[in-house]
């Protein structure tokens, strides 16, 4: 995933989950709001509680992998993904078809 499609900013972060408008499944939850640009943007969020270091930063980079293979950046909305408990009992390809779903299943 590109750096222009990242949302990184804390303030950012905040902005849309105020919103209180999400989705869920039992490996994601995405947090969403309207953009008026052209494409959308994704920030990425694993609590502590989901493991160590390396197991968060592995969730993100699999996560930032599975939304560049699925290329849903034509919608106008940024996103906040959060990984759930189940993301790490599920394989690759299960997360990855859940979070396909998901993302289909948005509507702004």
């Amino acid at each position: 995933m590109k750096q222009i499609n990242r949302i990184k900013k804390t303030g950012e972060f905040q902005e849309i989950l105020n919103k209180r408008k999400f989705r869920n499944t039992p490996a994601f939850t995405i947090y969403i709001q309207e953009k008026r640009d052209e494409k959308s943007r994704y920030g990425i969020s694993v609590s502590k509680k989901m493991g160590n270091a390396v197991f968060r930063n592995k969730a993100k980079r699999q996560v930032r992998n599975m939304i560049e293979e699925i290329s849903p950046y034509d919608k106008p909305f940024d996103g906040i993904i959060m990984v759930r408990k189940q993301f790490h009992i599920n394989s690759y390809d299960t997360n990855k078809n859940e979070l396909i779903k998901l993302l289909e299943t948005v509507k702004i």
